[in-house]
């Protein structure tokens, strides 16, 4: 028989919580569907991913009109993941169109010229939930969560970083990067109230010169209207990046734009490519030395 004094500590124990558990071990191996909710993503686990040792991850969304399937295999980034060991999660856009999907910015039309109504998917809530489950298994750690994608999922990238800042420690937008809706009585600057995030953001983003899309020199259609210069400027100032910024070449043909001194270390980096037009113009590696600096 257990004496008394012995069963009164493994009381406490289980009270305060101490009685050890196993951690738990991500179920997922390889490339996996998983379900969340009655959507689904696409996840890429790195060679060697150990079960039990949470990964970082990012976040890929594809172009308006595109898949999460068509944007790991175009945009090549399952390779850097098995090189630097990240997890990466492709989802679908929660508006069907044509072929593929569109993401749901608020107050921002889409690429069939509509704005999504108040009956729309919530794709920011969609993506939280995918960063919980993932979290909750054991498969990420939810202090290095990063978000990137093309065109219509750049936006959706700068989107997430404008309102759910707590959820990811850096973004990097692709031939998409945005600072808020256009503002509605200047189209040319961003509007500061759409874009708020919780804390400093670190951003980088990639472009081409020759981007008749989204051209970095502004205009275009209603859901663009301002420059990608004006994009980094206002997420300089939303990090509060005191220094002057600086230009310089990276590798041939493509130069980099670099707003310092932010809080929280918190830069702003943007990298165009000479001639590169409306694709993804990313150099891989680059992108994750970029991201992988930061932890939320």
């Amino acid at each position: 028989m257990a004496k008394p004094l012995q069963i009164l500590v493994f009381l406490l124990l289980l009270l305060t919580g101490t009685v050890a558990q196993a951690a738990p071990r991500c179920p997922l191996t390889g490339d996996a569907r998983m379900a969340v909710g009655n959507r689904s993503v696409l996840v890429h686990l790195p060679r060697g991913q150990m079960p039990d040792t949470p990964a970082p991850l990012v976040i890929l969304l594809h172009g308006s009109g595109g898949t999460g399937a068509a944007m790991l295999r175009d945009s090549n980034l399952a390779d850097a993941a098995d090189r630097h060991g990240f997890i990466v999660v492709a989802p679908d856009a929660g508006i069907v169109h044509d072929k593929g999907f569109v993401w749901n910015i608020p107050g921002v039309p889409t690429v069939a010229g509509n704005i999504p109504g108040p009956d729309a998917p919530d794709d920011v809530a969609f993506i939280g939930a995918t960063i919980d489950q993932l979290a909750t298994q054991g498969c990420v750690d939810p202090a290095r969560v990063y978000a990137t994608g093309l065109s219509g999922g750049g936006r959706m990238t700068s989107w997430l970083g404008c309102v759910a800042a707590e959820r990811f420690a850096a973004i990097a937008p692709v031939v998409g990067l945005r600072a808020g809706n256009p503002l509605a009585s200047d189209p040319a600057r961003p509007d500061p109230a759409t874009c708020r995030p919780s804390r400093p953001m670190p951003v980088i983003t990639f472009a081409g010169d020759a981007d008749t899309t989204n051209p970095i020199q502004g205009g275009g259609t209603k859901y663009w209207s301002y420059t990608m210069h004006a994009a980094e400027q206002r997420w300089a100032a939303l990090n509060g990046c005191t220094a002057a910024p600086t230009t310089r070449w990276v590798a041939p043909k493509v130069y980099e734009e670099r707003y310092t001194a932010c809080r929280g270390g918190a830069d702003v980096a943007g990298r165009i490519t000479v001639g590169g037009g409306h694709s993804w113009v990313v150099d891989n590696d680059a992108l994750w030395a970029f991201l992988s600096q930061h932890r939320r």
